[in-house]
């Protein structure tokens, strides 16, 4: 997809026209996540305490403050974190379920069993508890996940409460996560009868939380969904909670990927359903990030992306270089935002990018048809953008291609090192990042110059998330300066050059 002059136009006078059909998109996120979204419990005034640079490409930071110990929050995202509109709702493609005959656990499992907690709510982003043994599993109505211990074994009476959903330090969200009780039963409690016996491992997760925004999308679900159940080589039965036909239906490519049967509605499946090894809650490390080094196979993010390629039939995995085809020139994209954080001179960024020597592409993100949109992304060498959720579609580039991000005043050096930054390092990918200047927000149109919006950005953060994202983040546009952006357009090719020469060599 070329330069469209037409996308352009169209954009520009998004500014102001009614949003027509997409309000219908908003109005479903403003009704079911904006609530969540605008909480006022998050002083940021403790990891947003440097200044911008003067010069306007700096390196991602290497040592980021610890995270552990953060409140998570959700980016805010009007037009990256959609949900589905009236009639989008489907379910993933099935598969035959099979139904064998039920086994006996052997002592030694169960003994191994016994040697550590069949729950771990040490992290700090996730509870997980991992069974093994005669476990049975019912949904509609108790919720509950029991251990069954062997025939002439007294048991041990265990229980916990956990919510399986990637983000437990955010009580905001949280709170619609439906709980799963998990218990080890006792010899003389009784267990339910098994309606149906499965010879591979569970793994029970939520599709709630923030799911409809694609950073949460992957940060939440879908790379925790990687790490937990790659080892199993498809071979490993989902069992959902707060299941979102319309969410997996969007994502049936990756999930598909991962599992080769049918997914259980968890939520409104009455049959008891026997396992002899079941995950309930997802692992995770940081966001859109992997701790090889916790991972049983050793799995880093770029085993991720190489994996979503896979799932979306992805050509390339090498980015442009200067011994191509003739005439071939790289290919830079601009992600297109309707609203907020948009480009508002972006004939004139177009233009510039041109004159460097790149192939312009424009394109927005597609809410249901996520293949699309990562063809699009794959096919480029560079992706430019501002701040927000749509740059987590870099998953999608060529390894060693370059992100450019955009960052919009608001103190947000830090956010924007650990949720696009440091990320992008892990995936392969050259970083480049660019701080805007006063005039080249928008914001210099709402505000005096003297106004603390500019002067005293900590007091807006003082004020809490949901104050600080709308005046920062939903208020504000960018008018890149050309001859201050030139500068990082030329130092992106220049990466694309160099590691050709490094390549051949």
């Amino acid at each position: 997809m070329g330069y469209n002059p037409k996308l352009v136009k169209r954009l520009r006078q998004q500014q102001s026209r009614g949003l027509g059909a997409g309000l219908i998109v908003g109005c479903l996120l403003l009704s079911m996540t904006y609530v969540t979204v605008f909480r006022t419990d998050i002083d940021l005034l403790s990891i947003l305490n440097s200044s911008p640079p003067s010069s306007p490409i700096i390196a991602a930071p290497t040592d980021p403050p610890a995270v552990a110990n953060m409140t998570w929050f959700r980016q805010l995202d009007d037009e990256d974190g959609n949900r589905p509109q009236n009639g989008q709702s489907a379910a993933a493609p099935s598969v035959k379920q099979q139904h064998l005959p039920s086994t006996t656990e052997r002592a030694d499992v169960v003994a191994r069993r016994r040697s550590k907690p069949l729950c771990d709510l040490s992290e700090y982003r996730t509870d997980v508890c991992d069974m093994e043994g005669d476990i049975r599993i019912v949904g509609k109505g108790s919720s509950t996940v029991m251990l069954v211990p062997p025939n002439g074994s007294s048991g041990t009476s265990e229980s916990w409460e956990v919510k399986p959903y990637a983000r437990k330090g955010d009580r905001t969200v949280t709170r619609n996560v439906r709980k799963v009780k998990v218990k080890s039963l006792q010899e003389h409690e009784e267990a339910p009868v098994c309606s149906l016996h499965h010879t591979v491992p569970g793994v029970l997760f939520a599709s709630a939380g923030y799911c409809g925004n694609i950073f949460h999308d992957v940060a939440d679900v879908l790379l925790p969904l990687f790490i937990t159940s790659s080892g199993f080589d498809g071979n490993v039965q989902f069992l959902v909670a707060n299941n979102q036909s319309w969410w997996f239906y969007k994502y049936h490519h990756i999930l598909q990927k991962l599992s080769s049967h049918e997914l259980i509605n968890y939520d409104h499946d009455d049959r008891v359903h026997c396992f002899k090894h079941v995950i309930v809650g997802l692992r995770a490390d940081r966001d859109l990030m992997v701790d090889a080094s916790r991972s049983a196979q050793g799995l880093s993010m770029l085993n991720f992306v190489k994996f979503l390629r896979s799932a979306y039939s992805l050509e390339r995995d090498r980015p442009w270089t200067a011994g191509g085809p003739p005439g071939r020139k790289p290919r830079l994209l601009f992600i297109a935002r309707g609203r907020s954080r948009r480009f508002v001179n972006l004939d004139e960024i177009v233009r510039l990018a041109e004159q460097v020597g790149f192939e312009v592409v424009m394109a927005e993100p597609s809410f249901m048809d996520v293949g699309r949109f990562a063809g699009t992304v794959n096919s480029c060498d560079v992706m430019v953008g501002v701040h927000g959720a749509g740059l987590t579609n870099m998953v999608f580039l060529p390894t060693n291609a370059v992100l450019i991000q955009v960052v919009p005043l608001a103190k947000l050096d830090w956010i924007a090192a650990n949720y696009y930054a440091e990320p992008a390092k892990g995936m392969k990918l050259r970083y480049l990042q660019y701080e805007i200047s006063e005039e080249e927000s928008t914001l210099i149109e709402l505000y005096p110059r003297d106004h603390k919006v500019f002067k005293d950005p900590d007091s807006i953060h003082k004020q809490g998330w949901k104050k600080m994202g709308e005046v920062y983040l939903r208020k504000q546009n960018v008018k890149l300066n050309v001859n201050r952006f030139r500068p990082v357009l030329e130092k992106a090719l220049q990466l694309l050059k160099e590691k050709a020469e490094h390549t051949r060599e």
